[in-house]
């Protein structure tokens, strides 16, 4: 749980928006892989990595968020 204490906020919203929705034209990679998740096409390798490499800062910024809530609620 360090790794994300160690994270800021202000480095992880700037890694999510840049990192995860690139290339923003003609549709941010994360949602063209999402999409083809739900159909059903993300089946070769090279997508699936793609897939991960662009939601891992989501991922982590969702990681991050829960954390604080639950460290707020137990008063840390």
């Amino acid at each position: 749980m360090r790794f994300l204490d160690s994270l800021s906020w202000p480095v992880l919203a700037f890694v999510t928006i840049f990192l995860g929705l690139a290339p923003f034209v003609p549709e941010p990679h994360v949602w063209e892989k999402l999409k083809m998740l739900a159909a059903g096409e993300l089946t070769q390798a090279i997508d699936i990595f793609d897939f991960l490499m662009h939601g891992a800062p989501f991922v982590l910024l969702g990681l991050k968020g829960v954390r604080e809530v639950r460290k707020a609620q137990s008063g840390e």
